[in-house]
């Protein structure tokens, strides 16, 4: 995510919070090599701590952070992605059922859900792409994950998150001229903010920010280069940006792992206000900020 001046957030006042959002509950990855995925987010320090009853789906946890790693493929569904992809953010609400029709109203599309027996039934709507956003209520002592997931004997379900890691953001890369569209599409439906264009935190400085009414997570909409020469213009969530309060500690505790980064590329480069991994075919790429909170 950008760089420069840190914002200060309370300059945006009180967001009104229409959704009731609360932050993130989970993050889903859709991939057919599982393992290829779950080896990169070991890595950053994530553990599998339960599958689920019906489906070929892990659980990865640590600290406050679900990223979820999902390889089921219907018999009617086309070939999942060799190289993992973001399908789906869990959004937690303070009533999901409420939230899920005010967002129906606002002219989101529902996504068709299909639950084997005993399974929740987790409402949706359509995101970018093909990604889906989840409203989620159940949260804290009883859990979506009591319900379809069964945990693994022997693993702490509670790992503790490396350098108080947090989830910071999400960046979806977005078509040309597109920027308003999407930005009107997050505030109508999730009350979204736009943070002022020199706002920025972390190495990579284009785009533009949005900030959810909760404080807890933001949107970075980053829109294909004028000048670029074959750009790929595909919409999609491209990777996810943990927080940390001390960027360089939490590099040198994740490249004694076997982690890599991007250490000079397009002007990106390991620094006090952030670094992304270098992506490869263990998996995709991931930021780090310093946390401004």
């Amino acid at each position: 995510m950008p760089t420069t001046a840190t914002p200060d957030r309370e300059a945006l006042g009180e967001l009104p919070n229409p959704m009731g959002l609360l932050g993130v509950e989970f993050i889903e990855y859709s991939t057919a090599r599982p393992q290829t995925l779950g080896h990169s987010l070991e890595r950053l320090g994530f553990r599998p701590v339960a599958r689920h009853r019906s489906r070929e789906v892990l659980l990865y946890r640590q600290g406050d952070m679900n990223i979820v790693v999902n390889a089921h493929r219907p018999p009617e569904a086309p070939p999942l992605p060799d190289r993992a992809r973001i399908a789906a953010v869990a959004l937690r609400v303070r009533d999901a059922a409420s939230a899920y029709r005010r967002a129906l109203e606002r002219g989101a599309w529902a996504v068709p859900t299909q639950v084997e027996v005993m399974e929740l039934n987790i409402p949706a709507i359509h995101g970018v792409g093909d990604s889906r956003l989840y409203f989620v209520d159940r949260v804290g002592e009883f859990s979506i994950y009591d319900v379809d997931f069964v945990p693994i004997p022997g693993v702490d379900p509670r790992p503790p998150a490396l350098g108080d890691m947090k989830l910071f953001g999400v960046v979806q890369y977005i078509g040309f001229e597109r920027l308003a569209d999407w930005s009107a599409f997050y505030a109508e439906l999730l009350g979204f903010a736009e943070l002022p264009p020199e706002a920025h935190f972390g190495v990579l400085t284009q785009g533009r920010i949005l900030a959810s009414p909760c404080g807890t997570l933001h949107w970075q909409l980053i829109e294909p280069a004028i000048d670029a020469v074959d750009v790929d213009t595909e919409e999609m969530l491209e990777r996810i940006a943990f927080a940390t309060p001390d960027v360089l500690a939490t590099v040198a505790a994740l490249k004694a792992r076997g982690v890599e980064f991007v250490e000079s590329s397009g002007g990106v480069r390991t620094d006090r206000a952030g670094a992304v991994t270098r992506p490869s075919d263990t998996g995709p790429s991931f930021e780090f900020v310093r946390d401004p909170r």
